[in-house]
């Protein structure tokens, strides 16, 4: 079960749920997860109150358009399969907004079963 959070910079709540889409599939596609798990939390930022910064280090050259995706999930995946999943996502992102590639950038943070619980109080990955 991952837990994902986009920021984008402008209030385009379609395009904010498009990157929302195209992150969910991609994690589906790539990763296996079901389509019933979807933990998202997707903000907007109007420059004003909240705002969004962004460099060209390593040589990519990012704009307003950059696109944070911050994805928590259990450890154990594979390199190969953190690459697809970027891969995917900047293509999704793409097709469903209008996002270039160049302005997706996404950190995976893993944890381990302790580190989650799905409500209740519990940590149902213990069980």
């Amino acid at each position: 079960m991952p837990l994902v959070r986009i920021d984008v910079l402008g209030r385009d709540t379609g395009r904010l749920a498009a990157l929302g889409r195209a992150v969910h599939e991609a994690l589906g596609e790539v990763m296996g997860f079901p389509d019933d798990d979807r933990f998202q939390i997707l903000t907007a930022h109007d420059g004003e109150s909240g705002i969004l910064r962004h460099g060209t280090y390593l040589g990519v050259r990012r704009d307003d358009g950059i696109v944070y995706v911050a994805i928590t999930l259990r450890e154990g995946r594979p390199a190969g399969q953190k690459q697809a999943l970027y891969r995917r996502i900047a293509e999704l992102a793409q097709e469903y907004a209008g996002t270039e590639p160049r302005n997706m950038f996404v950190v995976l943070t893993e944890n381990s079963d302790a580190d989650w619980s799905l409500g209740n109080g519990e940590a149902q990955y213990l069980v």
